[in-house]
């Protein structure tokens, strides 16, 4: 399920994808259709496809870092989104879906204590994994309204 996610993890059809994933985790633990999945993810500690998604992209993006630019580089202010990816300009819904910009502003939303793991991949991997598992993200815009506060894991 997770093979080309961060191409087609963003559109339309992941909706049905996302549908099937869940189908076949209430047939693994014997749950009825209408019963929540989101406990079930945490208890099997298993990503849902949008947790798939950011996975992957924030994956693509921390081995391919020399794709990106920070706003240090691009502005040479000390801001404090100095440390953010810069995200260009663009009105384009074609663009703001696809994986480089997706992957930047996916990246920067992340809490401090993963994006500080990202010179290791290993240890980034694991954070983000632990803070996804625990999130059961059920959309892209859920993860986006998350704030500071719910950060723990």
């Amino acid at each position: 399920m997770s093979y080309g996610v961060i191409f087609w993890g963003n559109s339309c059809v992941s909706k049905d994808s996302f549908k099937i994933q869940k189908r076949m985790i209430r047939i693994f633990t014997d749950t009825p259709g209408r019963d929540s999945c989101r406990q079930l993810f945490k208890q099997l500690q298993i990503l849902t496809l949008p947790s798939q998604y950011i996975y992957s992209l924030l994956i693509f993006v921390v081995k391919n870092g020399d794709l990106f630019s920070f706003n240090i580089e691009v502005r040479n202010l000390h801001t404090r989104l100095k440390n953010d990816l810069h995200l260009p300009s663009t009105n384009l819904t074609l663009v703001q879906r696809g994986v480089l910009y997706s992957g930047r502003r996916i990246f920067n939303h992340l809490p401090l204590q993963i994006k500080n793991h990202s010179g290791n991949l290993k240890s980034f991997k694991r954070k983000l994994k632990n803070f996804l598992v625990v999130h059961a993200l059920y959309s892209l815009d859920e993860f986006y309204q998350l704030t500071p506060s719910d950060w723990s894991y």
